[in-house]
């Protein structure tokens, strides 16, 4: 918890304040049982109304003194929480979206989402009950103990013994759950994550008719959080009625001292009256206090889960822009040949690359070695899970080769800085996302500040100019959140014109034609050999037909690469390769495309 009180320090004033105005406020609560015994002892003990009605008088401006205080308390306390967590969740959320992809796939998304929600709320809740309550409960007891001393020393051992015992109850109590509810907080990730999934895959699910069998995994899951929460609520709610058992039998201790200190002549009925109120104020304040503690306990709880991911750093380091373009200037690069990056001969190359991916028991991709020259067209294709998406991940650097070495324009991937590289590469992924907004602000991220005409260029080129224009606003269109108002070609379509936007020098288009008809696609590919300028293309495809005109095409199987060829070299010596085309396609049939690549 003490690494994220750093985001309180904007709030200095507001946590001083808050805390303060609280004492005040239990000040002037303190003197209460005092007018009080007083009202007994001298108003109505000798008739004296007029007495009685100054000391009402004083009763209710020592109320609303105490209202000022506790509104203006709470209003430090709120504004200080609230803040902290809104500080809070930018750090974390900036944080998150530092980690590489490595981490992101080990934490899961259930769990940031989590984290981002649930646990700062709970953080939140903490600091604010903690600014309010945390000094003065405390400074009740005590100072009603202190109180009672002033009235009468026997009558106050009475508080010396109840204090002790109640404290020992409320932080036993505390010690128990504090490991539990770090154990319900990570129940909560177990059964967000089955939610998500449910939802995510839903169509699936139905496809199968696997509902029953997801429900009952689901409500198991759900047992196991409602069992552990009704034991840790079990033992929390003790704290209630211990509490309650020890103050009451403390006061019927008082009540018998008191009436025979009353009848010794030694303290009067309106102090023993006073002794009662602040035996009771001190009950109020420890089941406050006791509640307190339940929510510190749960925050404290989410706070180390909170610094748990503060705690993860990236496995990927990213060059500074001023450093890596130091590097070129001072030729310190030792893989980059050449005065200029247009003369390397190779825009992508890749030198006997490995991959493995945290906690897998084997290699993802095994010893894939080629080179691609500037404004070449690359298919990729093999079966599912041969690591065609593993392989074009690594061109832009979501995820760092175990072994050799991946490079654009003859210089290390790793030497670049993270806009450079993103500058240079467009990536289209297999799953299209885009955001709730406009057409146009979805495609204003291919490239912040493009002009209508290149975001026109952008959607002809991907053959979404026709369905965009038939929209109401056209480029000002709705987008839904995921695209949900669009079919899965448009959505499609809309995600390459976003990357073409860019124009970067290698587009990667991961299966992100697959929505497409066959004469879309062709039209997307002839689309994109016609664009000025030397764009290499990398087409990750499961259609033989998308990536058959290809200048080079790399077959993969269960991680290796098993050919590299034109359509015609690999039809002749990739047995792979012909087992897939000729899947598609009977030997007998002869296919052409037109304006194919």
């Amino acid at each position: 918890m003490r690494k994220l009180l750093v985001y309180l320090k904007q709030y200095k004033k507001e946590t001083v304040c808050a805390p303060l105005f609280k004492m005040l406020e239990a000040t002037f609560e303190l003197f209460v049982p005092l007018v009080m015994a007083a009202i007994i002892d001298t108003g109505i003990k000798g008739g004296e109304v007029s007495y009685v009605l100054q000391m009402g008088l004083l009763l209710i401006a020592l109320g609303l003194i105490g209202l000022v205080c506790s509104i203006t308390a709470q209003y430090f306390a709120a504004k200080a929480a609230v803040g902290f967590s809104t500080g809070l969740k930018h750090a974390l959320f900036q944080h998150i979206q530092s980690l590489s992809f490595t981490e992101i796939d080990t934490l899961g998304t259930s769990t940031m989402i989590t984290r981002m929600t649930s646990d700062v709320n709970q953080v939140q809740n903490g600091v604010n009950m903690v600014l309010r309550l945390f000094l003065r409960s405390p400074f009740i007891v005590f100072g009603a103990m202190i109180m009672a001393f002033t009235i009468d020393v026997k009558a106050a051992l009475i508080f010396v013994v109840t204090i002790p015992l109640l404290s020992v109850v409320v932080f036993g109590i505390m010690m128990l759950t504090m490991p539990m509810y770090k154990k319900v907080q990570a129940g909560l990730d177990t059964v967000l994550g089955a939610t998500r999934e449910n939802l995510t895959g839903a169509r699936v699910i139905r496809a199968f008719n696997k509902e029953e069998e997801e429900i009952e995994q689901f409500e198991k899951k759900n047992a196991v959080l409602a069992d552990l929460q009704l034991f840790v609520g079990k033992i929390s709610a003790l704290t209630n009625p211990v509490t309650y058992i020890i103050i009451n039998a403390a006061t019927i201790i008082l009540l018998y001292t008191g009436a025979i200190r009353v009848n010794e002549g030694t303290i009067t009925q309106g102090q023993v009256v006073a002794l009662v109120n602040y035996m009771s104020q001190i009950l109020i304040e420890l089941v406050k206090l006791a509640n307190l503690i339940i929510t510190i306990t749960k925050a404290l709880a989410c706070a180390n889960r909170i610094e748990s991911i503060f705690e993860i750093e990236s496995s990927m380091t990213w060059e500074q822009a001023a450093d890596a373009a130091g590097r070129i200037a001072a030729g310190k690069d030792k893989e980059q040949t050449g005065d200029a990056l247009s003369t390397v001969p190779y825009v992508v190359d890749f030198d006997h690359v490995h991959l493995s991916y945290a906690g897998a028991g084997a290699e993802s991709l095994s010893d894939i070695d080629f080179k691609v020259k500037r404004g070449e067209t690359v298919g990729i294709i093999g079966g599912t899970g041969s690591g065609k998406s593993s392989l074009v991940n690594m061109i832009p650097r979501f995820y760092d080769a175990t072994q050799g070495t991946v490079r654009i324009d003859g210089k290390d991937v790793k030497h670049y800085s993270m806009e450079e590289l993103r500058q240079k590469v467009g990536v289209v992924l297999q799953k299209a996302v885009l955001f709730a907004g406009t057409i146009r602000e979805n495609l204003l991220w291919g490239k912040e500040g493009a002009s209508e005409e290149e975001l026109w260029q952008a959607l002809t080129a991907a053959q979404a100019k026709e369905f965009v224009e038939g929209k109401d606003g056209k480029l000002d269109a709705p987008v839904a959140q995921a695209g949900r108002n669009l079919s899965g070609g448009q959505k499609q379509r809309l995600t390459i014109a976003r990357a073409l936007v860019g124009k970067p020098e290698i587009l990667i288009l991961d299966d992100s034609a697959s929505a497409l008809d066959y004469a879309t696609d062709a039209a997307l590919r002839k689309a994109l050999r016609e664009l000025p300028g030397e764009m290499t293309v990398f087409i990750v495809s499961q259609r033989a037909s998308s990536i058959q005109h290809a200048d080079q095409i790399i077959v993969l199987d269960d991680g290796m690469m098993v050919g590299c060829g034109t359509h015609e070299e690999l039809l002749q010596n990739c047995e792979v390769y012909q087992e897939i085309y000729y899947s598609q396609y009977p030997k007998t049939e002869n296919v052409t495309e037109k304006g194919g690549m």
